[in-house]
């Protein structure tokens, strides 16, 4: 018998105290109390509490039907969704906040990434997600002439990027605010295509490039003591 085949299945084991928070979240979020749930997944709401207290060992088709009274997978009742937004642990038992210089901003930056772009239009400001790449200390990113990622020239606005670290309860975020610039030089355009990040992941032609000149870069990490 192999010596490590029962602190394998141990560790991958569902955590009944995390289905448990997970399940009171759930439920708090679609306004379920512990009657409704119970009554959705056809069950005694005393049944119920016990199956949440021993975990899913005990009845797995128990947890199936709590899962769907919850609009869950049984999978993502187990481990969680995998697509959920980062931020999901919690902080750390004793976090603090550090302000970034400059050059430690565009250093989490990097080369490239995945960030948001703000711009002031009516009836109320609007975001949207952008892959964008570095040139020179500005932002640059592609999209659809006149789409509504288009600002017109000069127009004030905002870029934020951000990083979170849910096992540690860390992250860094980085924000510059700064003007529109349209980029329609060919020399520049060629430039730009050859730099990593370039190729924009929704599709399309998106042959618009748009420089956003940065007039203030600021940026905070989250680290423990």
């Amino acid at each position: 018998m192999n010596e490590n085949a029962q602190p394998a299945a141990a560790a991958q084991r569902p955590d009944p105290g995390a289905i448990a928070r997970r399940i009171a979240d759930r439920s708090a979020q679609l306004g379920l109390t512990e009657e409704m749930l119970a009554k959705n997944a056809a069950m005694a709401p005393g049944y119920l509490r016990h199956l949440i207290e021993v975990g899913p060992g005990f009845d797995p088709g128990g947890f199936v039907r709590i899962a769907a009274a919850l609009h869950l997978t049984r999978r993502e009742l187990l481990e969680g969704r995998s697509d959920a937004p980062s931020g999901q642990t919690g902080p750390a038992p004793r976090p603090v906040l550090v302000h970034l210089t400059e050059p430690e901003c565009w250093e989490k930056l990097g080369t490239h990434g995945i960030g948001r772009i703000a711009l002031p239009v009516r009836p109320g400001p609007t975001v949207f997600p952008v892959n964008y790449t570095i040139d020179a200390r500005t932002i640059v990113y592609r999209t659809n002439p006149q789409g509504g990622a288009d600002p017109e020239a000069d127009t004030e606005m905002s870029f934020q990027a951000d990083h979170i670290d849910d096992h540690l309860s860390r992250g860094w975020s980085v924000l510059i605010v700064g003007t529109a610039q349209h980029i329609d030089d060919p020399e520049t355009i060629q430039h730009l295509a050859q730099l990593p990040g370039t190729e924009p992941w929704p599709g399309g032609g998106r042959h618009l490039w748009i420089r956003i000149q940065p007039e203030q870069i600021t940026g905070r990490r989250i680290d423990t003591l």
